[in-house]
């Protein structure tokens, strides 16, 4: 009975806690889509948003703070948002199917396919002057990663952890080499592929938002569903079996959903590093690594994050630089931090 009460208190804490990432999600949207070189106003904003929304007629503002709010604020910091849950739940996913704690979105090489895309795309339109979709471009070549390498480990003896992590290694070198000659041809335009690879939130569109909003709820939706299965494939496969999960059929599935969470993400932000290696592994550690709770969890905190670290360089630095670069050097630091003191207490 005891046991039943606890269960219950603990799971109403995990509810409360999603509840408040939730709240400072809309809080931090509402106050910060009225910041920047324009200053709004959060009235103005909600008035505009509320407008927008509901179709009716916008009266005493002007027209070029209707297009900040609504064309260039709202879309970047929904990507932002959008982005960063993908990402923190990508990496819970995979450091679960590959019982490996440091893994993240990148480990199947997946992002550096989606950066290799994007690299071809720049470069065409550079010496073609023909406009390429980059964000077209980087999704597909992800996803073509993502085959790739699924059809390397299963020649190598099936789709087990070693064999997805070697394959991933080796494609993503290959990938990373083609992107360095690709740098070198794009001659003294080079600095667009660079600045795409750091990661990169600046002048997103709608039609970005369309792309990340819904491949993210959908594979977060289905990862939470099957969470279950996913918290029994820790224990292994021979276990798993015999608690009757498919494991062949979860890990592909799981695969696949990481993947593609990991594909629309870079392919609209570009390479942002530490998101979805940092929040799961921190929830996992201070919370629990019930993925039921975990994947829900690491996608509202990583959105949150993400928007924060967005804001951050774009109102408080001299100039725009990449997000990417700032998750990097906050991030980098901050675990070195949290595993030094992980292993003190284990020793």
């Amino acid at each position: 009975m005891d046991s039943i009460l606890e269960r219950k208190k603990t799971r109403g804490r995990y509810i409360y806690l999603g509840f408040v990432f939730f709240a400072l999600i809309l809080f931090t949207l509402i106050l910060t889509v009225g910041l920047g070189a324009m200053q709004i106003g959060c009235g103005k904003s909600l008035y505009i948003l509320w407008g927008k929304l509901t179709g009716s007629i916008l009266k005493d503002v002007k027209a070029n703070a209707v297009a900040v709010v609504w064309m260039i604020r709202l879309p970047r910091l929904l990507c932002s948002i959008f982005v960063g849950m993908g990402l923190a739940v990508a990496g819970a996913i995979f450091q679960s199917i590959l019982g490996n704690p440091l893994a993240d979105p990148y480990t199947l090489g997946v992002s550096t396919g989606a950066a290799f895309g994007a690299s071809v795309a720049i470069l065409c339109n550079i010496l073609f002057g023909v406009l390429f979709p980059t964000t077209a471009f980087a999704f597909t070549f992800a996803f073509l990663t993502l085959l790739l390498v699924l059809f390397i480990a299963g020649r190598g003896g099936g789709l087990t952890t070693n064999n997805l992590i070697i394959a991933g290694i080796i494609i993503s070198a290959i990938l990373s080499a083609g992107i360095s000659y690709i740098k070198v041809a794009a001659g003294e335009e080079v600095s667009a592929i660079v600045f795409w690879i750091m990661g990169s939130l600046v002048a997103r569109q709608w039609k970005h938002v369309f792309l990340v909003m819904p491949t993210v709820l959908v594979a977060t939706l289905i990862s939470c569903v099957f969470a279950n299965d996913l918290n029994v494939m820790t224990l292994g496969d021979i276990e798993a079996q015999s608690l009757g999960v498919n494991t062949k059929q979860i890990r592909l599935l799981y695969l696949v959903l990481g993947s593609f969470l990991t594909a629309a993400c870079v392919s609209v932000s570009g390479v942002i590093g530490f998101v979805g290696l940092i929040i799961p592994h921190l929830l996992r550690m201070w919370l629990t690594a019930d993925n039921r709770v975990l994947i829900p969890l690491a996608a509202l905190l990583g959105g949150l994050l993400l928007m924060l670290a967005d804001n951050a360089t774009r109102l408080f630095a001299g100039g725009e630089i990449p997000v990417g670069v700032l998750t990097t050097l906050l991030g980098g630091p901050f675990f070195l931090y949290i595993f030094s003191r992980k292993t003190r207490r284990q020793l």
